[in-house]
């Protein structure tokens, strides 16, 4: 009999060459589109109004992802993941913007929603495998599963997978792992998916591109306050701390003066004063961490310390780490080099070559073993 899988069919090209991929190997494949946001109405999930009328995406792609189902052939079924979405994933987001952090719910969504609720979702189909359209790869021959980088490193989503536990790794399968963006395209092309030349989502995991500011300030009310430079000169006043994060350029309003012609950056937030800081120096020593502690660690296989690399945001070029753990979930990392804009409530995965080893969450940055003012 043919092996079961079920792949997350989201209406991009990525997994829709995904499912080709699987029947031409043979496997019985049945799809799911999921989903998460509800933004058919003007209402968030509580009921309450928000600033937006816009047609709803999320069906557009519910269309896309049929085409190319019954292009190829395969059932499609639909969930509602709604209020999952919402209870442990927005929720997180609200929560940590409220605490003076720059979350990332990418990451979240992965764990909570894509490989959790989908996975207890796909159950039903008694299948052998569960599929997703992640540019990544997984080694099933050891132990437990090892999480790769995907061939195409420009690409690689295992920062946004970096925190998965093994078991959710166990049946998982990436289709196109192992092939780089332009054959993806070259196989959609080739196989005329109604996807093909759809340009790639970006924005929120499953909320979308949208003007940033306006939709968080539909769920947290802003608080201005002063923005000053780090001896206290008063700039101007800041439309509220969770606007802005460490390391920002563009934004914040203040053109060229006598002291400073150079772009300035935020540099610190002190939620206590309800104060930001900038200064006029893309290479401040303000900006600049040589240590981090990292909690909430996942880690697949064994424990171990010494001298990897670790991405502190998505994009990022691996930096050299040496880590040491504090305790079954807390790690302290440090880099004598020195690294630019360590954020907390950021993910910082930790590689050895090419395998994602686990990830944790950004708690604090130092200089010098004293904490940066980002809290």
């Amino acid at each position: 009999m043919k092996k079961k899988v079920i792949i997350g069919l989201s209406g991009g090209v990525d997994s829709s060459v995904a499912a080709y991929l699987l029947l031409k190997d043979g496997y019985d494949v049945e799809a799911v589109f999921m989903r998460n946001w509800d933004s058919a109405t003007n209402h968030d999930i509580l009921g309450n109004p928000t600033a937006f009328d816009e047609v709803c995406e999320q069906e557009k792609d519910y269309q896309d992802a049929k085409k190319v189902a019954d292009k190829l052939g395969i059932i499609l079924h639909k969930v509602d993941f709604i209020e999952d979405y919402w209870d442990r994933v927005f929720t997180y987001f609200l929560d940590e913007y409220k605490k003076n952090r720059t979350p990332n719910p990418d990451v979240l969504c992965n764990n909570e929603i894509k490989f959790k609720a989908f996975v207890d979702y796909a159950k039903r189909f008694n299948p052998d495998y569960i599929a997703m359209g992640h540019y990544a790869q997984i080694d099933h021959s050891k132990d437990y599963p090892q999480l790769l980088r995907a061939v195409d490193h420009n690409k690689d989503q295992t920062y946004f997978l970096s925190q998965l536990k093994a078991d959710q790794l166990k049946n998982v399968m990436f289709p196109i792992g192992h092939l780089d963006k332009k054959e993806v395209r070259r196989i959609a092309l080739e196989q005329d998916l109604a996807t093909a030349t759809k340009k790639d989502s970006t924005g929120i995991c499953f909320i979308g591109e949208r003007h940033f500011d306006a939709f968080l300030s539909n769920y947290l009310p802003a608080q201005p306050g002063d923005m000053k430079r780090l001896d206290g000169t008063y700039i101007k006043p800041h439309r509220g701390l969770m606007h802005y994060t460490i390391g920002q350029r563009k934004g914040l309003g203040i053109g060229g003066s006598k002291e400073a012609t150079d772009p300035w950056y935020v540099v610190g937030k002190d939620l206590k004063t309800n104060t930001l800081y900038v200064e006029p120096n893309s290479e401040h020593p303000y900006l600049y961490s040589d240590a981090a502690l990292i909690t909430d660690v996942i880690w697949r296989g064994p424990k171990i310390e010494g001298k990897m690399t670790a991405k502190f945001r998505y994009r990022q070029k691996d930096h050299p780490v040496e880590i040491k753990w504090i305790d079954e979930t807390s790690i302290l990392v440090s880099y004598p080099q020195k690294i630019r804009s360590v954020t907390p409530g950021q993910v910082c995965a930790f590689y050895q070559d090419e395998v994602c080893l686990g990830a944790g969450f950004i708690q604090e940055a130092y200089m010098d073993k004293k904490t940066r003012q980002y809290t």
